[in-house]
């Protein structure tokens, strides 16, 4: 088993592309062409059929170019699946505070995800590298700036309903990250094959959070 995170690779492009319920020719091909416009870090999630393989599979054809993590670990059991294809970060949609600590003993990135107040600060407290703003759609950037109010030392990650439109405002707001599902992996785009839309929508992304990080980066954590 082989993990290595690439923090510098991460924060080139903070932006987490999530891969669910895709096959290994959608997985390869989506890997491939998003690198190319500029993607670095991919999540395959774990109730994916044969989840496991398709790590593996992103992995090799990412070449280093990318972290590759594992999302919708939900359980240790979950967590050791994730571990043994070789995830080299784990990400949470909920606060559980076993897979936290295996993931800090085993020196893994890990994003639990939280949306109160309390969820986001006992992830912090457990050992969250960040935590997940999950789901972010519900009310927007303008919680994302309130929930940064009291707890501005903590790097939140919106998932759920990021998009060009609105990643600006995230960014103004205080996003450390994102994770993002459809906007970057349409999915009848993917299985018509539209490898050049999914090469050229990582690279939107990747213009609109170069335009923007600059003036946003100022008031984030470190």
């Amino acid at each position: 088993m082989t993990i290595s995170f690439d923090w510098s690779l991460f924060e080139a492009l903070p932006v987490i592309g999530i891969l669910r319920g895709y096959g290994s020719r959608e997985v390869e091909n989506i890997v491939l062409h998003s690198a190319r416009g500029g993607l670095r870090n991919i999540e395959i999630t774990m109730n994916s059929d044969n989840a496991a393989a398709l790590i593996r599979l992103a992995k090799e054809r990412a070449e280093g170019k990318m972290n590759v993590g594992a999302g919708t670990v939900c359980s240790l059991d979950d967590l050791d699946a994730a571990l043994s294809a070789g995830a080299s970060f784990i990400v949470t949609p909920i606060v559980n505070s076993e897979v936290i600590r295996v993931c800090k003993k085993e020196n893994v990135p890990v994003i639990p995800g939280g949306f109160t107040p309390t969820e986001i600060y006992q992830a912090w407290q457990f050992g969250a590298d960040m935590v997940k703003l999950f789901p972010a759609n519900r009310f927007g950037p303008d919680y994302l700036k309130d929930i940064r109010g009291p707890l501005d030392h903590i790097k939140l990650i919106p998932t759920g309903g990021v998009d060009l439109k609105n990643m600006p405002a995230y960014l103004e707001n205080g996003a450390y990250a994102f994770g993002v599902g459809g906007p970057l992996f349409d999915k009848r785009r993917v299985e018509a094959g539209e490898w050049d839309w999914v090469e050229e929508q990582a690279r939107r992304f990747a213009a609109v959070y170069q335009d923007c990080a600059p003036r946003a980066r100022g008031g984030m954590p470190e």
